[in-house]
């Protein structure tokens, strides 16, 4: 027979209320790799609370170094700011590239072919 364990009930409710990302969510992202085959609950709320905090010093400092400011808001070209100048998001830079106009795109495109052409 199984025995209810009240304790550990507890433990997972006051963990479920420390985090406001949904676990099920990170669980089905760590099971997506194929290196992982199963997911301990305490690794799994661990890596949920740290996803979280990331996320919220990434948003913190990109508001703080960002031009929202002044409107109290957070845009995504203050993340891709933040991504490209701060050294700690740096990493970021592929995920979060600094938005383009077409225009400027084709542009650097033909100035690129141009210096290509030239050697």
């Amino acid at each position: 027979m199984s025995q209810h364990n009240p304790q550990k009930d507890e433990q997972s409710s006051s963990h479920k209320k420390g985090i406001s990302l949904p676990i099920s969510r990170v669980r089905l992202i760590m099971k997506s790799s194929p290196d992982v085959s199963s997911i301990n609950q305490d690794a799994l709320f661990l890596t949920t609370k740290a996803t979280e905090l990331f996320v919220q010093h990434l948003a913190r400092s990109s508001f703080n170094t960002g031009s929202g400011r002044e409107t109290n808001s957070l845009s995504y070209s203050d993340l891709a700011n933040a991504a490209e100048e701060t050294e700690t998001f740096h990493f970021l830079t592929d995920i979060l590239p600094k938005k383009i106009l077409a225009r400027d795109y084709l542009k650097s495109l033909e100035e690129m072919q141009e210096e290509e052409a030239d050697f």
